[in-house]
């Protein structure tokens, strides 16, 4: 096969042999059989592609992320991380309530759900592609922080499904400090048009509420600002409840660790009902919200919705109402 490199923004240089080798890196951890194994897969997945796709890929590399806006899945990405999950995903990994996911085909909807790690939107897509889901996983598109893009091997990982780049909540993040609250207003309601653009085009939006992930494993208090996104009272709310994503890829870490993953998915419930049971109070909303997936998660992940966390009982009636928490999903004890 004939290589045809691609030089990105960053002066990195991409070609069949330069993936290989990045991926080989990215899972030094795994045994020499493992790899070899791995190796071969990639190479078949990137012989049948083609150089074509490489060069695509190389480019979408270099532009991905430069502005406020949508940038959709390569497909070569995708290939190439659906191969290597394969094998970092061990036995027993799967979503709970699959059925629910697939009785979501063709319509619109926000997926939200407890941030771990930063490979948590590559192995839901994963997860639903695997259990049958291929709709859902397919229409994937998530809102990212400027962190998503800022490296190479970030970029790779967010081109494995659709993304839309947003500035980060202020109190959470300096990535965005040179930017004035102006130019921080500005690129929020650029990336939100395009969000709801996604969303009337029958995208799958998946937000981590949350704003970054946790280190504790426990739910942090979900950002009252998602409410922005559910703006249409017939979008659907789908909670999500992950467990077992924070140890693939430790903070400071530079390669995987295969894990176990369990998803849990929650009742969806319309946006325009949860409005209207919270009365239109953002911050209940999204605490509404932060409960039902508390319902999915062990204690130990539930963290600011613990059940014996006070002042959240108007939230707790409102999941019931409008996601049916307490009721586990199909195949969960």
């Amino acid at each position: 096969m004939t290589e045809r490199p691609q030089t990105v923004s960053d002066g990195s240089v991409v070609s069949r042999e330069a993936i290989l080798t990045a991926v080989m890196t990215f899972l030094a951890a795994e045994d020499v059989s493992t790899l070899a194994e791995i190796r071969q897969s990639l190479e078949q997945a990137l012989d049948a592609a083609g150089p074509g796709a490489l060069d695509a890929l190389g480019r979408r590399l270099g532009s991905t992320g430069g502005g406020w806006t949508y940038y959709p899945p390569d497909p070569l990405a995708r290939t190439i991380h659906r191969t290597v999950a394969e094998r970092v995903l061990r036995p027993g990994s799967t979503i709970l309530g699959a059925d629910r996911a697939n009785a979501l085909a063709g319509r619109p909807v926000v997926i939200i759900g407890n941030h771990l790690s930063y490979s948590d939107a590559n192995l839901l897509e994963v997860l639903l592609f695997a259990s049958g889901a291929s709709d859902l996983a397919d229409r994937l598109t998530a809102i990212a922080g400027p962190k998503v893009y800022s490296s190479l091997k970030r970029r790779f990982s967010s081109l494995c499904f659709g993304t839309v780049r947003t500035p980060q909540n202020s109190a959470l993040s300096s990535e965005d400090a040179v930017m004035s609250p102006r130019d921080v207003a500005a690129a929020a309601r650029q990336s939100i048009e395009s969000a709801h653009v996604r969303l009337r085009r029958g995208d799958a939006l998946l937000v981590y509420a949350e704003g970054t992930r946790s280190r504790t494993r426990g739910l942090q208090p979900l950002l009252a600002g998602v409410t922005r996104y559910l703006a249409s009272d017939d979008v659907l709310v789908l909670p999500i409840g992950m467990v077992g994503s924070e140890t693939l890829y430790p903070v400071g870490g530079e390669t995987l660790n295969p894990v176990t993953v369990i998803a849990r998915v929650g009742c969806p419930g319309r946006a325009g009902d949860l409005r209207q049971h919270a009365h239109d109070n953002r911050r209940l909303m999204m605490d509404a919200v932060g409960c039902a997936i508390a319902d999915l998660l062990p204690a130990e992940y539930r963290g600011a919705y613990s059940a014996d966390v006070e002042g959240l009982d108007e939230a707790r009636d409102v999941a019931r109402e409008v996601f049916g928490a307490g009721t586990p999903p199909s195949g969960q004890a």
